[in-house]
């Protein structure tokens, strides 16, 4: 199978990381592809600050025979949550907000009771109560808020006064608010209402203009360019015939006073690449810097990847976990299938792209393995990180 090489700083050797574990690696990725659980991969592993390895090989598309490339762009789904949280830590140190500020402060919907109580912690760890995504317990019928917000958005006469997240609460709670770690999207999409709100300019414009443009990702973005739609990974044949019409000029948006296109995607709607990625992995093991760039403080980054739950369980996707860790933003899981140090923290996309970031040994890593014919794989998550860990000497 052919392996397709990106940049890299220096041999792996050179930071104290045995390069036969890449040779390992892309054995492992091999093996997904030929049992059909993934279509293709690309990864991009740093080490002290340098990236030792950036490759690619399988499918680039599952609608084309195409090659994955190091710069197929991809969407990042949920790890978007992690700039969403840098973008709340930033108004936290610009004095704007505290951490333990209540929501309802900011937005009139959460400003009475039952909602009255949930603060900007609350949505950042999940804690709120609100209920869930609606994967998180399969066998219950959960109440979607985007359903919700689709149905009302109708049936109001002027949309302009429609409240979008007064309708997403129409939910309601699933369980008192602090007492269970419950997986919630809609959580971080109101959390980019309330940069919007602070900001005075879109959540979206604020994430890349004060994170990504001075980290120099240059093919990170909510919207996808020209470029970035010529080498996106195309999620089925609609969604190839919606890039190519951006490559030529003539895409044009459904309905563009739809309440969709004011609703944040902060929850999940960034694009990126692995090389991207890294770059902001490695300001986060730089305590908010990378190189002469400052995007955040030692102090906050320190606050966000320190454990905020104590005796909270965790019963999503069949979890039983009766004292979830978690931080700020970011997952920070620790039990006998992960070989990470203790204190690391990482967050996946949708089960087909990850990041893991390890202060202890100076090591992040970023990998895209969109499913094939299984779905979401521990094997190409979770057994990933502990091959990429094998490395460190």
């Amino acid at each position: 199978m052919e392996i397709f090489k990106g940049r890299v700083d220096c041999l792996p050797e050179e930071t104290g990381y045995d390069s036969s574990r890449i040779t390992a690696l892309n054995e492992h990725f091999q093996r997904l592809i030929e049992k059909e659980m993934i279509w293709g991969t690309q990864y991009t592993i740093s080490h002290k600050g340098k990236v030792i390895a950036s490759a690619s090989m399988g499918k680039g598309s599952p609608v084309d025979d195409v090659p994955m490339k190091p710069d197929t762009v991809f969407r990042i789904a949920s790890i978007t949550k992690t700039f969403t949280t840098v973008a709340i830590m930033k108004l936290v140190e610009d004095g704007y907000i505290r951490l333990d500020t209540a929501v309802g402060d900011i937005l009139p919907a959460f400003s009475k009771p039952p909602f009255s109580g949930i603060t900007i912690w609350h949505l950042l760890t999940h804690t709120s109560g609100l209920y869930p995504d609606g994967d998180c317990f399969p066998n219950e019928d959960i109440p979607e808020g985007w359903d919700l917000i689709d149905a009302m958005s109708k049936i109001v006469e002027k949309e302009e006064e429609f409240d979008w997240v007064k309708a997403a609460l129409t939910t309601g709670f699933r369980r008192p608010m602090g007492t269970e770690w419950m997986y919630n999207t809609m959580g971080f999409v109101i959390l980019g209402k309330i940069i919007s709100d602070i900001s005075g300019m879109s959540a979206e414009a604020y994430i890349e203009k004060n994170i990504v443009q001075p980290l120099g990702m240059k093919d990170t973005s909510f919207d996808v360019t020209k470029d970035m739609a010529a080498r996106f990974f195309p999620r089925n044949q609609r969604h190839k015939e919606r890039l190519q019409s951006i490559i030529d000029g003539t895409y044009v948006k459904e309905d563009p006073n739809s309440i969709w296109e004011k609703i944040p995607s902060t929850g999940g709607g960034m694009n990126s690449t692995c090389g991207d990625l890294i770059k902001f992995a490695n300001m986060m093991l730089g305590m908010g810097r990378l190189g002469d760039v400052r995007i955040l403080g030692r102090k906050a980054v320190e606050k966000v990847t320190t454990y905020q739950l104590k005796g909270v369980p965790d019963y999503c996707w069949g979890s039983n976990e009766p004292n979830r860790a978690f931080g700020v933003g970011f997952d920070m899981r620790k039990g006998p299938g992960f070989t990470y140090s203790e204190g690391s923290y990482f967050h996946e996309g949708y089960g087909a792209c990850a990041m893991y970031i390890d202060p202890v040994e100076q090591l992040a890593a970023t990998w895209f393995v969109p499913w094939n014919k299984v779905g979401w794989a521990a094997d190409a998550l979770f057994n990933v990180q502990n091959v990429i860990w094998s490395g460190i000497i």
